[in-house]
């Protein structure tokens, strides 16, 4: 096993396209580190100079303690699971499993063993004989995993291994390939569009905008303090519903203007983020997980001054929740570009996770109680999160 270390990293094709951006990460031993971000992040690229399959511009990659820089891909002790499983068809699941092996002139008994143990950790035993073709994507999928487990490589790197697979297939296979990783303890980078992915797989999630790493952390951590407003609208879905706000403070509490509408929040919210005492007067950003909005109706205690008044536009029933969608009349801030404030003839579309059992209606008023205690705060400049 081995750690994975990209320092100073960065990508520039012979076009001048810049990729990569001085990318620093280091996955620990036995880690299992999750790459997202939107198409064109950047995210299959640093994952393919991990595997050697891209070569690097500058800084330095490391594989336990050997630098990799110049090393071929088939020695630098990895193994990869790409997306389309690139199984080769004509031969069966069990010399598709030891092909590498066979090539690496492992003895027979050796891959015989190797093979017949991954199968049996993947469930495959009874297809060994079957060819590709005959197998459902889950099963394809556990081969192609079977292939790379046989190498008892260093690492694995796994490039979006579910995107072919049916939403209900991905839930069942992304539960199978953590539980996996855990249970052989191998180091493992896996590249995913998929934030839902990203937050139930990785042990750390590594969050990329357009070459450029915004934000490294446990998923809990992302999804409670997102370091910025594209980090912030990035994790979570539904995402965060975010606004340009102003901030008045009046004594231990402050007011948030949003629109036409007031929200108060406690002392409580000044003390854990001391610098927003200083956006005092000035514009800010403000975000709203859909779960901090509630029907008032729902709500026993009482939530005055947290209250926002809409009329719903659209309902969708879920069986354990309602997304509620309504208007604030407030500019919308669109997924942490610096310059993409929507005005929207002065409404924004919201989403709000509304307990099932809620009355709301279409196209009726609606009391909102907001949970202001959990609201985020972003400086309108440099869309950074305000907190000390």
């Amino acid at each position: 096993m081995a750690t994975v270390t990209l320092d100073n990293v960065n990508k520039i094709y012979e076009n001048g396209f810049h990729a990569i951006h001085d990318l620093d990460l280091e996955i620990a031993d036995k880690e299992f580190l999750v790459l997202v971000g939107p198409s064109g992040c950047g995210k299959s690229t640093a994952l393919r100079m991990i595997a050697g399959l891209e070569t690097i511009t500058g800084g330095e990659m490391k594989i336990g303690e050997k630098v990799v820089n110049d090393v071929e891909p088939k020695d630098r002790d990895i193994a990869m699971v790409f997306q389309n499983y690139a199984l080769y068809p004509h031969m069966s699941v069990y010399d598709n499993i030891g092909f590498a092996l066979k090539l690496a002139k492992v003895p027979k008994d050796e891959i015989d063993s190797r093979v017949r143990q991954a199968s049996k950790i993947l469930e495959l035993d009874a297809n060994l004989d079957r060819k590709p073709g005959q197998l459902s994507g889950g099963q394809r999928q556990r081969v192609a995993m079977g292939r790379a487990i046989v190498r008892q490589p260093a690492a694995f790197l796994m490039d979006e291994p579910l995107s072919n697979l049916d939403a209900k297939l991905r839930v069942q296979m992304r539960a199978e390939i953590a539980a996996l990783q855990r249970e052989l303890a191998v180091t493992t980078v896996y590249v995913t569009h998929d934030q839902i992915e990203a937050m139930t797989m990785g042990d750390r999630v590594a969050v990329l905008k357009d070459g450029y790493l915004q934000q490294v952390d446990t998923p809990q951590s992302l999804y409670d303090k997102p370091d910025n407003v594209f980090v912030a609208a990035f994790i979570g879905s539904p995402s965060m519903n975010l606004y340009e706000a102003s901030l008045d403070l009046t004594d231990d509490t402050g007011v948030i203007h949003l629109g036409d509408q007031n929200l108060t929040v406690g002392r409580e919210v000044l003390d854990a983020r001391p610098a927003l005492r200083g956006h005092a007067g000035k514009k800010i950003i403000i975000g709203i997980r859909p779960e901090d909005f509630e029907d008032a109706a729902m709500i026993e205690h009482d939530t005055t001054g947290r209250q926002l008044n809409s009329t719903v536009s659209l309902i969708e029933a879920l069986g354990s929740e309602l997304m509620v969608h309504f208007d604030i009349n407030a500019p919308r801030v669109d997924s942490g570009d610096p310059d993409a404030v929507e005005e929207a003839e002065g409404t924004a579309n919201a989403v709000g996770r509304f307990n099932p059992r809620s009355k709301v209606r279409m196209r009726e008023d609606v009391t909102i109680a907001v949970a202001t205690e959990n609201m985020h705060f972003f400086d309108p400049d440099n869309h950074l999160s305000i907190w000390d």
